[in-house]
């Protein structure tokens, strides 16, 4: 597997399609029902993919509150079901996440439907969140990923959002161990919840940490990116993960605003 071969773009923007509650989540009955969901997630993609994007995140944002890791397989066939007509219908690079932390049902359904990689929040270490402590399974992953023979990249969250860090773990050694004994492809660096700016330190410790380990990982900003602030965040990063600047008056459970897209990726390319 190669992972640069998702990065054909300097810079590339990924943007979210941020799923609505699925059938079985509270909150679904207000959904308007599965078809519903699917015109609204078609919708997102193609205003994604009009506005310049580089690549797309399927996640199931909606579903709170989350099941700490394995989903039940609802879950799965709803969000392959979902992932399978988007990578249909728009010509992008597609990436899989599923909330908390089901990396086995992310690359599950990223094989199925011939996605380019998946985000996995807690991949090496262990996290406090409000599912509880989470454990990152790399081991668990990256042998699932041999035995279905999947040509997927794992990008793994260092300091994920909405949740601290178990014990002292400095950064510099959560990057390491995402990249030499996770075996990470890709690492993301975020703020504190969705949203939420992305401490351009944190970055650069991120950045910095990465080029002594190996050069060749790319480093995503994973939250807080806006057109007011994608050039100075990209010349630290190599690319960035963007939800909520992309959303209609800046709320994330709104659809996408193709302006506010367009918006985004015109100011990087400035």
């Amino acid at each position: 597997m190669n992972p640069d071969s998702l990065f054909e773009t300097d810079r590339p923007i990924f943007g979210m399609v941020h799923l609505p509650a699925l059938p079985g989540a509270p909150g679904y009955d207000e959904q308007g029902g599965r078809e519903a969901i699917l015109d609204r997630a078609l919708a997102d993609a193609q205003a994604l993919a009009d506005g310049g994007v580089d690549g797309l995140i399927v996640e199931n944002y909606g579903d709170a509150p989350f099941y700490p890791e394995a989903v039940p397989k609802h879950v799965v066939a709803e969000l392959t079901r979902i992932a399978d007509r988007i990578a249909t219908a728009v010509d992008l690079p597609l990436g899989i996440n599923v909330l908390r932390n089901d990396a086995t049902a992310a690359l599950s359904i990223a094989a199925a439907v011939d996605a380019a990689f998946v985000r996995v929040n807690v991949h090496t270490g262990a996290r406090v969140t409000d599912q509880g402590v989470i454990e990152g399974q790399a081991h668990e992953t990256l042998r699932l990923r041999d035995r279905i023979d999947a040509d997927v990249a794992v990008l793994a969250d260092v300091a994920v959002k909405h949740s601290a860090s178990l014990g002292e773990r400095d950064l510099s050694t959560a990057v390491a161990d995402a990249i030499e004994r996770g075996k990470a492809d890709g690492l993301v660096v975020s703020g504190p919840a969705t949203g939420a700016a992305t401490d351009t330190n944190d970055l650069r410790r991120v950045t910095d940490r990465r080029d002594d380990v190996d050069a060749s990982v790319p480093v995503f900003v994973g939250s807080g990116v806006t057109a007011g602030n994608v050039r100075d965040l990209l010349a630290v990063a190599d690319g960035a993960i963007v939800g909520t600047a992309l959303k209609e008056g800046g709320e994330t459970t709104n659809p996408v605003d193709g302006e506010r897209v367009a918006r985004v990726v015109a100011a990087r390319d400035e």
